[in-house]
């Protein structure tokens, strides 16, 4: 366990070194009773109204009588024993304390000739949260302040690993972005390519840190992206261990998760916290629900108009019946039912909170009860499409690409039947394929044996330590 110098140049080169890079980390060189010192913290874990209080305060009293060059031991004793400053009982001996210290909100003041700091408990780790407006529904989120996201960063990270570059984006706003990563994790190679691109990218306004996935991923039609998002600091916090980077704009609360495994979508935090089996179990269910919500009311439309011998008896019977009664053909009341659940998923989504989820559900009930009263729609149809909505709601990061997925099967076996149906299968198998981000393909991590569909133990998993870079393609 290293001991700090007794040297302030000491102290500072180390922990410039540590955390020099990061944007959070501050350090300010002071001079108390003739003594030079420095005081070092993080912003936004740290008060420093309340810290230039304190020292200010100090500096008023009248001082004591000390030699005209006293010591760093001298003023260490002076400050920690015989003031009226609140500081902590205890010296700070070690790097490690002193990290310790920093990174649970402490400001540590260093003196020159003394190897012991002091800390000061001026935590600043409470903040008001910003609400999202009641009238305009928003999907991500709402607002935040970059300071406040790169604190809850280091609340969770606290090592010197944990770097976090704050830059100004070339757009009109000037709106500040910050890179975070792990240092030893983390491809260099890859952050290079990412700093570089989101240097040169030129986006006319930054609101979220979406809009840089045109720079970092140009493709002109893409179904599935390489990247994922999320406001939990835990998830943000989890994916930085395993060698991934973090994006993060001021103004949005959404960080922007790079590269991302099509897999990852399946896994969320509950499922290290439950046993393994049940965790496997879920995850099984989460693939067989995305897959459905795609599949599903295309395969009907084929199977009932195309192959309708492979229906049982009883059900054809029951499918005929009812589209008897119904003016469209079955592949036209499946295409207009999607389009109207998205419409009215689309409609609670953007009105106010008050009125959105009533509203939504208000209109699906009268909607689908009045369709099928007046004869416009079958009964099997608005269920096969009620049941696909309902799938698609337990992997939301997939709702888009999984929402024009469905109409395309749908399109497709409704106007090639089997043939079509396949074909949109194997489509959907190769645009996976194709997809990758710095070097590491999207559906890599799709396998039984590994942390993928079927989860390990947890004290397996934590054995060996696994990091993104490690799915990378060779070069």
């Amino acid at each position: 366990m290293p001991q700090l110098s007794p040297k302030l140049t000491e102290n500072l080169a180390l922990l410039d070194e540590m955390f020099g890079s990061s944007a959070d980390f501050y350090s300010k060189e002071v001079e108390l009773y003739h003594c030079r010192g420095a005081l070092v913290l993080f912003d936004g874990m740290a008060s420093l109204e309340s810290l230039w209080e304190l020292l200010l305060d100090a500096v008023s009293r009248r001082t004591p009588a000390l030699d005209e060059t006293p010591g760093g031991s001298a003023v260490f004793d002076l400050l920690l024993h015989h003031s009226g400053l609140p500081a902590e009982s205890s010296p700070v001996e070690t790097l490690d304390d002193l990290t310790r210290r920093l990174t649970a909100g402490m400001a540590v003041l260093l003196l020159d000739g003394c190897a012991q700091g002091i800390a000061f408990s001026v935590q600043s780790l409470k903040f008001r949260s910003v609400e999202e407006p009641a009238g305009e529904g928003n999907l991500r989120g709402s607002c935040d302040l970059l300071r406040v996201n790169l604190s809850l960063l280091r609340r969770l990270i606290r090592t010197e690993q944990l770097v976090q570059e704050v830059t100004q984006a070339d757009c009109e706003m000037k709106t500040e972005y910050a890179l975070c990563y792990c240092k030893g994790k983390v491809s260099p190679g890859a952050l290079a390519q990412v700093r570089k691109i989101l240097a040169q990218a030129k986006p006319e306004l930054l609101l979220d840190s979406s809009y840089f996935v045109p720079w970092l991923f140009p493709c002109r039609f893409r179904l599935f992206s390489p990247v994922s998002y999320t406001e939990r600091p835990a998830v943000a916090a989890a994916k930085l261990c395993e060698g991934k980077i973090i994006v993060l704009v001021n103004g949005s609360p959404s960080a922007m998760i790079l590269p991302t495994l099509f897999c990852e979508n399946f896994d969320c935090l509950d499922d290290y916290a439950t046993t393994a089996f049940f965790s496997s179990f879920l995850r099984i269910l989460k693939y067989g629900a995305f897959y459905l919500s795609i599949f599903l009311p295309g395969a009907f439309v084929c199977t009932a108009v195309y192959l309708p011998e492979l229906l049982p008896p009883v059900l054809l019977f029951k499918i005929a019946a009812a589209e008897k009664a119904t003016p469209l053909p079955l592949f036209a009341e499946m295409v207009m039912i999607i389009l109207i659940l998205e419409i009215i998923r689309e409609a609670g989504l953007r009105m106010p909170q008050t009125l959105g989820h009533s509203v939504s559900l208000v209109a699906a009930l009268i909607v689908g009860d009045a369709a099928i009263a007046a004869g416009l729609m079958s009964t099997p149809v608005l269920l096969v499409a009620g049941i696909t909505s309902v799938a698609i709601f337990i992997t939301p990061s997939l709702y888009e690409p999984a929402t024009l997925l469905r109409l395309l099967v749908v399109l497709a076996a409704g106007l090639a039947g089997p043939v079509g149906l396949v074909s949109a299968g194997l489509f959907v198998l190769f645009g996976l394929t194709q997809v990758s981000a710095l070097g590491v393909p999207y559906r890599n991590d799709i396998s039984f044996s590994s942390d993928g569909v079927i989860r390990r133990n947890y004290r397996v998993l934590s054995r060996n330590p696994f990091t993104i870079w490690q799915r990378r393609k060779p070069e």
